[in-house]
């Protein structure tokens, strides 16, 4: 298969790195795969190879040679899914927590992804490559909930954009340790990698990047409490290192929470409620809502009965 080409002009004023221009733009699944493109000389400026650190300057012509997906490299699986809504552009689903998003490391199957190629076939968006084909936001592995996939690329770029721009809905549940004494708050703290441990996110460590979560309280128990979370920035682990950071870790985090745990569960007791966002093509604002899921529910229910 061939490269596909794409022509971009950089309009902006200021001096930005092409790889941080590129990566924020989305034109590439992430920024490595940016850089490399650039040591291989499918990204040009001007005409002329370049580095990753090259700073772009008004009027530069970027020239940039996307590589054609190839999809047959991840297996089509026959994995049930749960679908909310689906029409020719895009595809809403209720993951399941224990389901890994896309093909990662030495995991190439049973993952989302593989449920989507065998349902949707050939009709996915290409922008996120062969591992992550349509796929606009991410879920935790053990967080269960709503997802939007991308049928196409306009489609993908659209919700790509709603996303950078902060127009889409995503609303969580979360059962947390302790009571939280806000009926609801803010939290804006920025978010990075751990310096002491390279798995986990934290607080003000490594590159942080600025994350905003807002949340209310559903309600209280004696040593628990439900929250309503609507995050406005999508950082990895987002709001199991939030309220980590604050003291309530999400029950049943086995990353960020407590090391014993009073109630039965087996993964964070989170899940993605809401989702909100404008169709890409006929521009119809769409909200979708799903219940919570039993293993949630269940402990929802062993606490009211206390």
């Amino acid at each position: 298969m061939e490269d596909q080409e794409r022509i971009i002009t950089y309009r902006e004023e200021g001096k930005i790195r092409i790889d941080t221009y590129l990566s924020r733009e989305e034109i590439l699944s992430s920024r490595s795969q940016i850089q490399q493109l650039i040591k291989q000389g499918k990204i040009r400026v001007n005409n002329q190879t370049v580095k990753a650190s090259y700073l772009l300057k008004h009027g530069d012509i970027i020239d940039v040679l996307l590589p054609e997906p190839r999809m047959l490299e991840i297996k089509a699986e026959a994995i049930p899914l749960d679908i909310v809504y689906e029409d020719e552009y895009l595809i809403v689903v209720n993951k399941p927590a224990g389901m890994i998003v896309h093909p990662a490391g030495k995991i190439c199957s049973g993952t989302l992804v593989n449920a989507l190629l065998y349902h949707c076939k050939n009709s996915l968006s290409g922008i996120g490559g062969v591992i992550r084909p349509g796929i606009i936001h991410r879920l935790d592995k053990d967080t269960s909930g709503l997802m939007v996939i991308a049928k196409s690329n306009l489609a993908h770029l659209g919700l790509s954009h709603q996303i950078k721009n902060r127009k889409i809905d995503k609303r969580y549940i979360a059962l947390v340790h302790g009571k939280v004494k806000e009926e609801e708050g803010v939290i804006d703290a920025p978010i990075g990698r751990s310096f002491y441990d390279r798995k986990k996110m934290a607080v003000g460590e490594g590159k942080n990047r600025s994350a905003l979560t807002r949340f209310r309280v559903l309600k209280s128990f004696l040593k628990y409490t439900l929250l309503e979370v609507k995050i406005y920035t999508g950082r990895t682990h987002q709001i199991r290192v939030h309220f980590s950071y604050l003291g309530h870790p999400v029950v049943g985090d086995k990353v960020y929470g407590r090391k014993k745990e009073e109630l039965k569960i087996n993964r964070q007791a989170l899940h993605s409620y809401w989702l909100g966002f404008s169709h890409p093509f006929t521009h119809k604002y769409m909200e979708f809502s799903v219940s919570l899921p039993e293993d949630i529910q269940k402990c929802i229910s062993s606490l009211e009965n206390v």
